[in-house]
């Protein structure tokens, strides 16, 4: 079992950037892949950014590649997400989640634990 919290949301202006945690529980979180998910109001949860249980592996939506780095620190039991030159429709709740098996990957039916959410509003 591993449950995640999530920091670091908030306000900024379009073009700022924010760096969001995702601080888990138990002593099995370097098993996990991990990723991150958003959801704006009124639209489906959609996949942001994934990271193997290693840190060797990373994957990331179009929409915000060369932007947002996801990275790891199996020491501190902590996943993050660096997001740059943030626009308006980054705005979102962001989630992170735990994958216990197989590859890092964007389906979010594939993760078994899921954080709380941290809201991040861009504004324009």
């Amino acid at each position: 079992q591993v449950q995640l919290v999530e920091s670091g949301g908030g306000l900024v202006q379009a073009g700022g950037s924010l760096r969001l945690s995702c601080a888990a529980s138990g002593r099995t979180f370097s098993r996990y892949n991990m990723g991150w998910f958003r959801q704006a109001p009124g639209k489906e949860r959609d996949f942001v950014a994934a990271i193997s249980w290693s840190g060797g592996s990373t994957y990331y939506a179009d929409s915000v590649k060369g932007r947002f780095t996801i990275s790891r620190d199996n020491t501190k039991n902590t996943v993050y997400l660096q997001m740059n030159s943030l626009k308006p429709e980054d705005t979102a709740v962001y989630y992170c989640a735990a994958d216990r098996w197989g590859s890092i990957n964007s389906d979010y039916a594939a993760y078994d634990y899921w954080g709380q959410g941290t809201q991040v509003t861009v504004s324009s």
